[in-house]
């Protein structure tokens, strides 16, 4: 095929266009991280307590939650159509673009603000806004540190996981190999991020806190991810009404490899 003609190719603009909302997805979960909110306060009913491992809580999130469901989804749907060498591809792209996205919310940190800057949103009730900038953009080195190790290693855990599954069903049950995929992965990420964060890092937290939350975290995302199963027999079809069938079904086989 002829360079100029290479994006009239439905596979290659799909990839593109998976690619670009993974990416995006996965980078904004990381800068609205640094928010924590109350589930039951956002969802307007009582506080549920949890108990685990002598410690207890209501149900607590980093805003970050609210997207990594989508990065599984995608991660899901390019294992599906685009194999090993997909996901790998745009989870490398994700890490390397969050590094990037980090290093120049740490150099905006660094300018020097412009002394009306500082106090211009006095009024909205931020005293200093150089420290409020500083203090969203600047997530602690550990924090990133873990939650990339933990990005990295989950990705690579998935894609695994995803095709020994399919090596074994073939091309039935797909919320099976989604799922299960997501249920290793994710247990690793949930327990990686946490450790490397919070235990590691200066902030010591005691082994069962560190289980506790981590726990609580992993049960969310997989509630999350079992939801999110039909969404990802629509895109399924979508993609395939798309593509078409014969297309389709050639891209799922040569994936599967």
């Amino acid at each position: 095929m002829p360079p100029s003609r290479l994006l009239d190719d439905r596979a290659l603009r799909l990839f593109v266009l998976l690619t670009a909302f993974f990416c995006v997805n996965a980078v904004l979960a990381e800068f609205i991280g640094v928010k924590i909110f109350a589930l039951e306060d956002t969802l307007g009913i009582a506080p549920l307590q949890w108990n685990l491992f002598g410690q207890s809580g209501s149900l607590s999130f980093t805003a970050g939650t609210l997207l990594w469901p989508v990065v599984f989804l995608m991660t899901d749907v390019i294992n599906e159509f685009y194999g090993r060498r997909g996901v790998q591809l745009i989870s490398w792209l994700a890490a390397a673009l969050i590094v990037y996205g980090f290093a120049f919310a740490f150099a905006a940190i660094s300018l020097a603000p412009a002394g009306w800057w500082v106090k211009a949103a006095e009024p909205q009730g931020v005293a200093d806004y150089q420290a409020a900038f500083a203090a969203v953009f600047g997530q602690g080195l550990w924090t990133i540190a873990g939650s990339l190790v933990a990005f990295i290693l989950g990705q690579l855990i998935d894609v695994a996981v995803f095709h020994r599954i399919r090596a074994v069903t073939g091309e039935k049950h797909v919320w099976l190999r989604a799922t299960g995929s997501t249920a290793v992965s994710q247990l690793i990420d949930s327990f990686v991020v946490l450790y490397i964060a919070f235990v590691l890092g200066p902030q010591k937290w005691p082994t069962s806190l560190f289980l506790a939350v981590s726990s609580v975290n992993y049960a969310y995302k997989m509630l999350a991810a079992v939801a999110m199963i039909p969404l990802l027999y629509v895109m399924r079809r979508g993609i395939t009404g798309y593509l078409g069938e014969r297309r389709a079904e050639q891209l799922r086989l040569d994936a599967a490899q």
